[in-house]
């Protein structure tokens, strides 16, 4: 079987490396487009078949191939959070989750071509995520650091993002943006490992 993660995320790269089997690295070129009035869950899982269908597209015509495109969008009171565009609207997103609570959902697509079989499986999952009430000081100083200007909320729990989680509720991974455990679990019932 061909493995391909359709993904430039480096936290979905070292996540994927734990299923013990290679995926070659093939990020999605298409643009990612939010659909007007579906729910989060359909959001998430609607932006990873984007991906994954992307990278099918150039890999489906070979035999056994499993392509594995995810996404993760940060959700607070009904809106959702996407990537910084600059500073300012970096500091205006940890500005606004300092403090409460907010929602990650990580959606995946998994396709595979197996004996000749087309297959597509969407899932999800969500994760609840309670930060501290950062000063602006601290806000200031973890946006120098870079760290929050690819990545959804403006956030990343597994860097120095971790400094201002006081728990979670759910998968910590999902939060990274990849559930692993899902996807294994995915991968083992149908029969792609």
């Amino acid at each position: 079987m061909k493995y391909i993660l359709a993904s430039a995320s480096p936290r979905r790269r070292e996540l994927i490396r734990t299923l013990g089997v290679d995926f070659e690295i093939c990020p999605s070129d298409c643009p990612e487009v939010l659909e007007e009035g579906l729910g989060f869950d359909e959001t998430v899982m609607g932006l990873a078949r984007l991906k994954a269908e992307n990278v099918f597209g150039k890999y489906g015509y070979e035999k056994d191939v499993l392509v594995v495109g995810a996404d993760t969008i940060v959700v607070l009171d009904n809106r959702i959070l996407g990537k910084p565009k600059d500073r300012e609207d970096a500091f205006a997103a940890l500005c606004a989750i300092r403090g409460r609570s907010h929602i990650v959902y990580t959606g995946m697509c998994l396709i595979s071509n197996k004996d000749g079989k087309n297959n597509t499986i969407l899932c999800y999952d969500k994760t609840e995520v309670f930060m501290t009430d950062i000063a602006d000081d601290e806000i200031i100083n973890y946006i120098e650091s870079g760290e929050p200007m690819d990545k959804a909320g403006s956030y990343g729990i597994q860097g120095r993002g971790s400094l201002f989680i006081e728990r979670i509720k759910g998968n910590y991974n999902t939060v990274v943006g990849l559930n692993i455990s899902q996807l294994y679990n995915i991968m083992k019932r149908n029969n792609l490992l």
